[in-house]
């Protein structure tokens, strides 16, 4: 993975969907003195079956920053569109275009926008829309003739300083992140922040789920990388 940049902007649909696969890089990456910002897309509202939209929004909200903050993250925004019915579209584009015009990273991360997961499990509507309409938002927030009324009183800028765009990928892995022990750890910890989410997700301890996930993940990466954990990208150059 390319380590020469300073800012990265972090794109996900939901609340634990950085902390299921980027957490130990983005731990990595903060402890070396880089600047990561999280922008989700929902709060995560119908995410938990016990729990109303209206209950479960404000939970996940503060597991979310309490997750972040434990690899190092200062910064998380929401950006409210509806859990589960995430459209593709100009209205995504547009939000997502704004932000990384307000924040100006260098690297960009999304989750994976595959049809499937290993196994054959059908990726969500949302994944798939986030993912793709990230990509597609890079481009746009550095042509100043898309969304110009986003410029047009100064607050802000277009961008396309965006170098790269990181997906997190379990398929067609092309760049390998590699972490310590310390970056695990603090993904485990920051996975098990999501207590809420997870108690409803298993009858297993947070703690213990979250370590069994994440380093089994890790582990894979590490059998394919000469024994060296690591959190897998498909890089795409900007």
């Amino acid at each position: 993975m390319p380590e020469d940049w300073q800012r990265a902007l972090a794109v996900v649909a939901h609340p634990d969907d950085l902390e299921y696969g980027a957490a130990a890089a983005v731990a990595h990456w903060t402890d070396a003195g880089k600047e990561v910002t999280y922008l989700l897309v929902t709060r995560g509202e119908a995410g938990i079956d016990t729990l109303s939209p209206a209950e479960a929004a404000p939970v996940r909200e503060a597991e979310q920053r309490a997750s972040a903050a434990v690899v190092g993250v200062r910064d998380v925004d929401f950006l409210a569109h509806r859990d589960g019915v995430i459209e593709y579209g100009v209205d995504l584009r547009r939000d997502l275009a704004a932000a990384i015009r307000r924040h100006r990273p260098e690297l960009v991360v999304t989750l994976s926008f595959d049809e499937t997961w290993p196994g054959g499990y059908w990726n969500t509507p949302d994944h798939k829309a986030v993912g793709r309409a990230t990509l597609d938002a890079v481009a746009d927030a550095g042509n100043r003739w898309i969304f110009p009324e986003q410029l047009a009183d100064g607050a802000l800028q277009r961008w396309d300083g965006v170098r790269w765009v990181a997906v997190t990928a379990p398929t067609g892995t092309t760049h390998v992140q590699e972490v310590g022990e310390r970056d695990v750890d603090r993904a485990v910890a920051s996975l098990a922040e999501h207590r809420a989410y997870l108690t409803a997700l298993s009858d297993e301890d947070p703690e213990t789920y979250a370590r069994t996930f994440i380093t089994g993940v890790m582990d894979g990466i590490a059998e394919r990388n000469g024994g060296r954990r690591g959190v897998g990208f498909r890089l795409h150059p900007c």
